[in-house]
Parts: C-alpha cells; sequence; structure tokens
C-alpha cells in the first residue's frame, strides 16, 4: 500500500526508487536476523513497540507531507527526479522498510525453520533466503508501482481530480501509520 500511495502522489519513478529503498530496509532487517537481533525484537514487548511507533509515526509523516504538497504532486507529473528527491524517496523507503516490526518478526520465525544443520553457516543461509524474499518483493511491489503511477497518468488529466488522488495517497499512507500503531504483535 505505501508504493501505491507514493506512485499515485508521485509517479512511477519514485514509486521505483521507493521500492528499491524499501527492499533495502527489508534487507537489513534480514541481516539483523542473521545477526540474531531478531530474537531481540521478537521477544521484547519494549524493542518491538519501539520500533512499531517509529515505523507508524513515520508513515503518518510521509502521508501528511503528501496531503500538504498534493497541488505541487499534481502539477509535476513525471518530471525527472532531481538527485536529492530521488535520495529521499530511496531513504524514505529504507526507513520505512527497515522500521516494519511485523516484518523482522517474521523473518526470525520463518527463516530459522529453513536452515539446514551441518551445512553452511546459519546466518549466512539467513542471508540468502532473505534475498529470495527481497528479490520477489522487488518485482511485486514494482509491479505494482507500475501499475499505480501509469492510473496515475489517466488521474493527471484533471488537476483536481490529480489533487484528490495525492491527498488519497497521502490519507492511505496515514492510515497505514495509524494502523500499525495501534495493532497488536500476533502471539
Amino acid at each position: 500500500m505505501f508504493v501505491v500511495s507514493r506512485a499515485v502522489a508521485l509517479g512511477r519513478k519514485a514509486a521505483l526508487i521507493t521500492v528499491a529503498g524499501n527492499a533495502l530496509g527489508i534487507y537489513l532487517q534480514v541481516a539483523l536476523v542473521a545477526a540474531g537481533l531478531g530474537v531481540v525484537v521478537e521477544r521484547s514487548v519494549a524493542v518491538f513497540t519501539a520500533v512499531k511507533l517509529f515505523g507508524a509515526a513515520y508513515l503518518v509523516w510521509l502521508g501528511i507531507q503528501a496531503i500538504r504538497h498534493r497541488r505541487s504532486n499534481a502539477i509535476t507529473l513525471e518530471k525527472a527526479a532531481a538527485p536529492a528527491q530521488s535520495r529521499s524517496l530511496f531513504a524514505d523507503g529504507v526507513v520505512v522498510g527497515v522500521a516494519n516490526p511485523k516484518a523482522i518478526v517474521f523473518f526470525a520465525a520463518i527463516l530459522a525453520q529453513f536452515v539446514e544443520p551441518g551445512g553452511a553457516p546459519a546466518g549466512a543461509q539467513i542471508l540468502i533466503l532473505g534475498m529470495v524474499f527481497v528479490v520477489v518483493a522487488l518485482v511485486s511491489d514494482g509491479a505494482w508501482g507500475l501499475a499505480a503511477g501509469t492510473a496515475r497518468n489517466w488521474f493527471a488529466r484533471s488537476p483536481r481530480r490529480m489533487e484528490r488522488m495525492s491527498a488519497t495517497g497521502g490519507a492511505v499512507m496515514v492510515g497505514l501509520g495509524l494502523r500499525l500503531a495501534l495493532s497488536g504483535r500476533a502471539e
């Protein structure tokens, strides 16, 4: 939903840059699990809650920014992103990816089950298994971003309709952040 919201608010290029950042953020979580830190997040209510609230607050902030800048988002349809803007979009994706507490708990619970005893070191196996997840996410999220960005082009034929879509994308991000903040742990 984050990528779709980004695509609707900012276009295909912004969505794909966000997807790449999000993939890096998710892979950083895989690396944390491989290093053994995933268990800390999985077992510590305080750490889980801190990561969850940080991620939620960041999503809400991004959504509010999309709503606040909906007019300029409607005007700048698929312009070439400046390097600084691209870095910012990429960084936003990384933060959202790394600040998803449910993903790290998922990786800690699932990836370890596929580690082959007596094979390569467990951390290396987890890094490889996590890369498979990241590649699948890149393809899937990229496809959603491209589809939503293409729909954005249709909406852009009317500046007013585009403003509404950009605001809706921001509202979705705010909603995702609030849902994350209010969600509990799956036990």
